[in-house]
């Protein structure tokens, strides 16, 4: 990897972390908002759905859109898009501002993040992509999971100063995005013929697509409401869960960042996946049926670590299957993404009104089976490989 390459994979990662950084800065000061403006829970999730809805609806037309006329243009709209979504929640006094805000910063992660991706596959070898992959979903886990913590620090001056904040951060990363990420050749932004959608979903395209909604349905159905849960069980007091997902993102970023490329390398993208699937299945059953703190923990620890090296295990895969339309296949990658993060929650919120362990019991056997599947299809590529040889 090159010097040029090197530097631009690095304002990858870092547009990619202050996206998912803006994403979650609101969750510490949605009761402030919601006591300050007397709105109700359902206007705050409304509120902080949208910006996951806007993913949903725009990722695969901006990817496709990148495919077309290059991954930077895209980028540095979506990182100038970003500085006015946060800059419009820091100055806003209005419910219906503060949806414009989400909606907004909704287009600029459907910009940013599947071209990125789809940037970051185009500059790197089939060897060197697992590495990178690692290190952007390493910054998309980071944003998420520091953004809270980030957002309820800075509140303490004023609720809008992470916002304001971010804002900043984002206007030097579009002036950094603008100057020092490399222009595409005439060759790289050629413009893709149009294709339908049968030729497009191959049966491996489509089963990949498939897993990266169950990976995201799954983890958020049990992150979603696991503060709960294990507080509604098992007692455990904030002090223990925040603990426990601390040491959960420490473990994540350094699986991500340390380890995925050994990983890969060592297993190969698909047994790695089928190895994360049966894990977390496991893992989780463990949770429902055993009755002590530590195991609890650690089974905790086990589930999150292989949702967190699911996602970046598929997405290397993904990349892999197809050298061109990489912006439509990470944008994909993205809606689906954001379709289970909306409907995780949902499902296991009302499961878990029915039955505490119901939620969870469901998490299990959808990993199960996604573990067969994993499998079968590992079976079928080894058969035709060997038949091809």
């Amino acid at each position: 990897m090159d010097k040029t390459t090197k530097r631009a994979i690095y304002i990858l990662i870092i547009g990619n972390f202050l996206v998912c950084l803006g994403i979650s800065l609101v969750i510490p000061v949605e009761p402030y908002i919601k006591k300050s403006y007397g709105l109700s829970t359902t206007d705050i999730g409304i509120m902080t759905a949208l910006n996951a809805f806007t993913q949903f609806i725009i990722s695969p037309i901006m990817g496709r859109v990148s495919d077309r006329i290059g991954r930077k243009k895209i980028i540095a709209w979506g990182m100038l898009m970003y500085v006015i979504a946060e800059a419009i929640f820091a100055l806003s006094n209005h419910f219906w501002l503060f949806n414009i805000s989400r909606v907004i910063g909704g287009f600029s992660s459907a910009m940013c993040l599947p071209a990125s991706m789809a940037m970051a596959s185009d500059m790197t070898s089939d060897q060197e992509r697992a590495k990178v992959i690692g290190w952007l979903s390493a910054a998309f886990s980071g944003g998420l999971i520091l953004g809270p913590g980030l957002g309820g620090l800075l509140a303490h001056i004023t609720y809008k100063t992470p916002f304001w904040a971010a804002a900043l951060l984002g206007l030097v990363s579009f002036v950094f995005t603008i100057l020092f990420l490399p222009n595409e050749t005439t060759e790289q932004t050629v413009k893709v013929p149009k294709m339908r959608i049968k030729e497009f979903l191959t049966p491996v395209l489509t089963v990949l697509f498939a897993m990266i909604f169950i990976s995201s349905f799954g983890l958020q159905g049990f992150e979603s409401i696991y503060s709960i849960y294990v507080n509604q069980v098992f007692n455990f007091g904030m002090g223990l869960i925040a603990l426990v997902l601390t040491l959960n993102g420490l473990i994540s970023l350094f699986f991500q960042v340390v380890l995925f490329d050994w990983l890969t390398q060592f297993f190969g993208e698909l047994k790695l996946i089928a190895i994360c699937f049966l894990s977390g299945s496991l893992a989780t059953l463990w949770i429902t049926q055993t009755h002590q703190t530590v195991s609890v923990i650690v089974a905790t620890l086990i589930v999150f670590t292989a949702f967190d090296l699911l996602r970046p295990s598929i997405t290397t895969l993904l990349t892999k299957t197809s050298h061109a339309n990489q912006g439509l296949i990470n944008g994909l990658n993205t809606s689906l993404t954001s379709v289970g993060n909306v409907i995780g929650p949902i499902i296991a919120g009302y499961l878990m009104d029915q039955n505490p362990n119901s939620p969870y019991l469901l998490v299990v056997v959808i990993l199960f089976v996604s573990f067969l599947i994993t499998i079968l299809v590992h079976f079928v590529m080894f058969k035709s490989q060997h038949a091809a040889k």
